[in-house]
Parts: structure tokens; sequence; C-alpha cells
């Protein structure tokens, strides 16, 4: 009954499609069990490159069931798009099953998002506009439209119309804030053509909201299955089953940087809750960490890097976002944090990626303790946001290396440099390092024995 769970170990981006595409060559279900489409995994098989944003990494193996657990939103457009596109290159999706219960990202979701994003100006948290948090807020509220919903068109023009509601007057309230605060930046001429303050917003009309989305259940319906009990059946047949996170630990909503943080919990304690099986079907889970640290959007980020060296692994990492192309932060690794992900997943083990961005970039610094502006000594991540905002990490030079490790195939063929680095991190957070990522293709992974 082996339950194997992957999350990210830092604040997302760390190559998890990856990992999961690797590790689902012995498995035989594939979960995906939180966040939306603000995901994107990035996956190289034989120099072909395919990126998910809600379809589990593990879709190019035709022989394993892949799942979109009840812990997902989803919006169906997106996944159709998704679907379409994986057909198009080939690869089938007979294998792929989306649970009835995971919740429909609709359009009023993104509009208030985006209206929302918009209106925070310079505090925006950075959002992908996507629509996740407004979904997983109409969830809470018990308005949620649900994947079985599509197949009842009487329920679904109900549930509709019941979330529809309070949506409405909310948006007319936004677009009137919206376009007074881009009249005093001086960009209402920017602003995007929309409806005037006040008047219905075409996309928002009932009737088409209910045909569109009939439309996607029909195409969905082969997908939709009970997931859960998909889950339990493979557990009690002893098989293999990967619960795959989106996200990492640093975003999430109850133990990341809040409020810097996206809408559902990716820590592995949320697979069971996202997928429906028990704690004690989890019997592994791994933490994915770059060999360095990157951040997409706001928040605190001790180890960032405004200079040259940032800039470096910027370029050399191709450090832009999957889902919303957007450039992101680079630091210095960051080992306090890692060391918190670590012990809030109980981690069995790392995977490290992007070793290889390291390569010229010597000497080689992590951070090992945080000192806050009063001048105290932190060795454990701060629980209180206003002592991360203001810490400044305190760092341990290492040796680097100026080797290419893109043709590395095994532990030993890395530079000596290159081991000591990654055993000062596995000797640090007490988690022992199993695969190291030394380039973007599958290929380029080494495998460490435990």
């Amino acid at each position: 009954m082996p339950g194997v769970v992957i999350v990210g170990a830092q604040w997302g981006d760390e190559g998890k499609g990856k990992i999961t595409d690797l590790l689902a060559e012995n498995a035989e279900v594939i979960v995906r069990f939180q966040g939306g489409n603000n995901a994107g995994h990035t996956i190289v098989r034989d120099g072909e490159e395919f990126k998910f944003h809600l379809i589990p990494s593990g879709i190019l193996h035709s022989t394993k069931t892949c799942v979109i657990g009840n812990g997902v939103v989803v919006d169906p457009r997106v996944l159709l798009g998704e679907i379409d596109g994986l057909k198009r290159a080939g690869v089938s999706v007979g294998n792929l099953r989306l649970s009835a219960n995971a919740h429909l990202i609709m359009p009023y979701h993104v509009l208030l998002d985006q209206a929302g994003e918009t209106k925070l100006g310079k505090l925006s948290i950075g959002t992908t506009r996507r629509g996740i948090g407004p979904c997983y807020a109409d969830k809470a509220l018990r308005l949620g439209i649900r994947v079985q919903d599509l197949l009842d068109e009487k329920i679904l023009r109900t549930k509709i119309r019941a979330a529809l509601e309070p949506k409405q007057q909310a948006l007319r309230e936004l677009s009137v804030q919206r376009r007074k605060l881009r009249k005093e930046a001086g960009e209402e001429a920017k602003a995007p053509a929309g409806p005037a303050p006040g008047a219905p917003d075409p996309r928002l009309d009932l009737h088409t909201m209910v045909e569109e989305h009939v439309n996607y259940g029909h195409r969905l319906e082969p997908h939709i299955a009970d997931t859960a009990k998909l889950c339990w059946d493979a557990l009690d047949a002893d098989q293999t089953v990967i619960f795959e996170g989106a996200q990492a630990t640093l975003l999430d909503l109850d133990h990341g940087t809040y409020p810097f943080v996206t809408s559902s919990n990716p820590i592995a304690g949320a697979a069971t809750v996202g997928a429906g099986v028990g704690p004690t079907d989890i019997t592994e889970v791994w933490g994915i960490a770059k060999a360095y640290a990157t951040r997409v959007g706001a928040g605190p980020f001790p180890t960032e890097l405004e200079d040259e060296t940032g800039e470096r692994m910027v370029e050399r990492g191709h450090e832009f976002g999957t889902t919303t192309g957007r450039r992101r932060r680079c630091g210095w690794m960051d080992l306090i944090a890692l060391r918190y992900a670590v012990r809030l997943n109980r981690m069995d083990s790392l995977a490290i990626t992007k070793l290889d961005v390291l390569s010229g970039l010597g000497p080689l610094r992590v951070a090992v303790r945080y000192r806050s502006k009063e001048g105290a000594v932190l060795d454990s991540f701060p629980y209180h946001q206003s002592i991360l905002h203001s810490a400044t990490p305190e760092y341990e030079e290492l040796p680097g290396f100026d080797e290419d490790l893109g043709e590395c195939r095994e532990e030993k063929d890395l530079p000596q440099a290159a081991r000591d680095y990654l055993d000062y991190i596995s000797d640090f957070v007490g988690v022992p390092i199993r695969l190291v990522g030394v380039g973007p293709d599958r290929a380029q992974t080494i495998r460490i024995d435990a």
C-alpha cells in the first residue's frame, strides 16, 4: 500500500513535474490533489517539451491512471484545451480521470480575480488572475459548482443562478473602483475595453454560461469518475499511488508566507483531503528543491539576489513562469526555509534540481540562519511575518565548481565541490538526497542510492 507524496519544498517551480514523471515509472496511479491552472509543470522528454497546468505529470505514461482529485479547482475550458493539445501531440488521454467532486472555476471567478488583483495596486499579492482564489472561496461558502453538476442541466442552472447573484453587484462595484484607480493613475486610456460601470457583463449571461458548461460536461463525461474509490482500490491492491502537489510548501495557505501564498494547501498532509485517502495511506514523502531558490510574485524572500549573480541564475536557469511567463526572482539556497519544509511535510527524501545552473557561480553560499532587525539570531523559520519580512540571512560559503554537468549520469561523475554542496544540504536538513537534476531533460537526472 505505498502512497508517495511529491511536494515543492520552496516557493514553487522546483521541477516537480519532472520528478513526478520519473517516479511514475514505478507507480500505477498518479493523482493531482490541489491547486488549479495557476500551476505549471514542464517535462522535457527526448527533446520534446510538454507543459501541464491541470493534468498530472504522469500522463505521458500511457499505462498509468492519471487522476485530477477532488481538491483541485478546474477550469473546464483550460482542461479541454490541455486534452486537445495532448491528442494533437499523439499522447493518449484515455487514462485520465476527473473527480466528480472537484470544483469548477467559472467565468465570474476569473473576473473577480482580475478585478480584485487590479484593485490592490502596488500591494498586489501577485496571483495568476485565473480565478483560483474566488473558486476556493465559493467552495467554502457552499456556493461552488462541482464537476458532477455538468451532467445535470437543471441542477447546473440552479447552482449557477444562486452563485451568480451575489457576484453581479460585487463585480459592478469592483469595476467602478478599478476605473477610478486607473483614472487617478492616468491610465484610463490604457484600460481594456469592457462594459460601462453598472452595465451587465455579457460574459455573465446565465443562459450562455449554462449552455457552454453543459457542452463541457458532454466532452468531459468519459473522464469523470469516483476518484477516491479508484485510489482506495489501487492502494488496497498494494499498487503504488503518487500524489502530486502543485505550488509549494512556502506558499501554503496556512503555513506559508501569508498573505503572499496560494489559495490551497500544497503540503503533504493535504494529499489525504485532496485525493480522499486516509493518513496511513501515505508511506513516503518526497520534497523537491532547486539547488538555489526562486520565487514568483510578491512576498518575503530573504536570500534574493538583485545583482549580477541573480541575473545569471535567471538567464542560465531560464527562470520564467510556465503559467504566466513572469520572471522569477532568484537567490541563494535558504537552508532555514528548507529545513522548515522538511519538518512540516515529514519528508523522507529530497530531489535537488538545476544543480547545473550553479556551475561557474562559485563560491556558493547557503543561508544557515537569519538575523532580525533587532539583531537577534534566528535558527528556525520565524512564525511572525513582520520578522521574516525584515530578516537578513547569514551565509556559509562553500567552494564552487566550473564544470559542465549536463553529461553527468552518476554521482561519481559530479565534481567533488558539487558533491560536497549536496552533502552539506543533506546534512543540514537531515534528509537524504536521492535524485539530482543536471539539465532540463528527464534523462539528465542522477539517481543516488539511499
